[in-house]
C-alpha cells in the first residue's frame, strides 16, 4: 500500500491546541481525574440558533474540522470519515432521561436523532453541503486508526484526492460517575498521578477532537507521510515485541530506524506494562508519552497523531512529553503505539513530509 500525506491538522483538545506554539506550551494535566477541553467561542463558527441543539462533540468537531480544511485549503473533501468511541453520548443521556421521565411515552425524536454516532460525520458534511463518502467508525481506541486506513485504502484506490479524517470524544456527567463507580477513573485520593511509575489503576479522563486531511499529493504545507497503519484486538504481553517487530518488518524498517516512538501510558498499572514492554525495543530512540496532556478517552491518538505531526514539520521534541534522554536533532520516522485497557491495540508509521 502506497503512501499518503497528512496535509493539514486541528485539534481541540484539554490544552490550548488551536493556537501558535504548540509544543512549546504543552502542561501536565495530574492534579485532576477528569479534564475538559479548552473549548473555542463557537459563535465565530457557528450560527448561535444552531449551537443551542448541538452537543459538545459535534461543536468541537465543526470547529476543528473547519480549521483542518482552512489550512488544507480544500473547501469540498472528496470523503468524510470520522472515529469516535462514545459518539454524541449527551444526547444520548437526554434521550435515555427522557424515556425515564415519561414512562416511555410522548418522546419526542429529536435526542435520539442527534445521539446516534454519525451525528458528527453528518452535520460536518451539512455544514459544507458535501454529498460525497461519508462513513463513522465506532471501535473503542482504534476508531481513528479505522478511520486513517479507511482513508488510505481510498486514495490508493484512486477513488478520492482529499479525505477528511477526524476522532472525537466528549464527556457527559452521568457517564463519569459511572467510570468512577467502577474504578476507570482514579480516586481524588491518587492525585497527583505519576503517569510513569503508577502503581494503583484508572485513568484520568480527557475528551478532545482531532481532524486532518489527507491527501495523495504532498504540498508545501504537509505535516508528515502516513506510512502504514497495524490495529489489533488482542495482543498478549509476551506477543508485544514481535507484534511490533513484524510491523516494523512489513515496512522494511528495525527498531534503530525509529526516531521517535509515542506511548500511550495512562497511569493505569495493569495496561501500561505492555507500554513499559516495548519500550525495550528502542534502546537509541526518542521514547514519549502524551496522556497526562491529552488525558485517556477512546481517541485520545487522535491527540498524539496531532502531535507527531508538529514533530515532524517542525523538528521538535517537547522536553516535557520525554520518558528518556534521548533527543534526537532530526526527526524522520515516528511510531505510535496505543491501546485502551489492555485492548484494541493500534500501531501508526509517520514519516516526514
Amino acid at each position: 500500500m502506497s503512501s499518503v500525506y497528512i496535509n493539514s491538522a486541528s485539534c481541540i483538545s484539554v490544552q490550548d491546541t488551536l493556537n501558535d506554539n504548540i509544543l512549546q506550551n504543552l502542561t501536565p494535566k495530574n492534579s485532576s481525574n477528569i479534564i475538559k477541553a479548552i473549548e473555542p467561542n463557537y459563535k465565530e463558527f457557528i450560527p448561535p440558533a444552531m449551537i443551542r441543539r448541538m452537543s459538545k462533540t459535534v461543536k468541537m468537531s465543526s470547529v476543528a474540522s473547519h480549521y483542518a480544511l482552512k489550512e488544507a485549503s480544500i473547501e469540498q473533501p472528496d470523503a468524510i470519515i470520522v472515529g469516535t468511541g462514545m459518539g454524541c453520548s449527551q444526547d444520548s443521556e437526554k434521550f435515555l432521561k427522557n424515556v425515564i421521565d415519561n414512562h416511555e411515552e410522548f418522546l419526542t425524536p429529536t435526542f435520539f436523532i442527534q445521539s446516534t454516532h454519525n451525528t458528527v460525520a453528518g452535520q460536518i458534511a451539512l455544514g459544507l453541503q458535501c454529498h460525497a463518502y461519508n462513513f463513522t467508525y465506532v471501535n473503542t481506541s482504534s476508531s481513528l486508526e479505522f478511520s486513517l486506513l479507511d482513508a488510505q485504502l481510498q486514495i490508493n484506490d484512486g477513488e478520492v484526492e482529499n479525505v477528511l479524517v477526524g476522532s472525537t470524544d466528549e464527556q457527559t456527567d452521568r457517564t463519569m460517575e459511572l467510570y468512577c463507580l467502577n474504578n476507570t477513573i482514579k480516586k481524588e485520593t491518587d492525585l497527583p498521578v505519576d503517569y510513569l511509575n503508577s502503581t494503583n489503576n484508572g485513568v484520568v479522563w480527557g475528551e478532545g477532537a482531532s481532524f486532518f486531511v489527507v491527501g495523495k499529493d504532498k504540498n508545501e504545507n504537509s505535516y508528515a507521510k502516513l506510512k502504514n497503519i497495524s490495529i489489533s484486538n488482542k495482543v498478549e504481553l509476551n506477543e508485544v515485541q514481535d507484534y511490533i517487530q513484524n510491523f516494523l518488518a512489513q515496512n522494511s524498517l528495525s527498531a534503530h530506524d525509529i526516531d521517535v516512538v509515542i506511548l500511550g501510558f495512562s497511569a493505569d498499572a495493569d495496561s501500561d506494562v505492555y507500554y513499559t514492554q516495548a519500550m525495550k525495543l528502542f534502546p537509541d530512540s526518542s521514547l514519549l508519552y502524551y496522556k497526562h496532556l491529552s488525558g485517556e478517552f477512546n481517541t485520545a491518538s487522535g491527540f498524539s497523531t496531532f502531535i507527531a505531526c508538529h514533530i515532524l514539520k517542525e523538528q521538535q521534541i517537547p522536553e516535557v512529553m520525554m520518558i528518556n534522554a534521548e533527543k534526537k536533532e532530526s526527526v524522520k520516522n515516528v511510531l505510535l503505539y496505543n491501546h485502551l485497557a489492555g485492548n484494541d491495540h493500534s500501531l501508526v508509521l509517520l514519516e516526514k513530509a
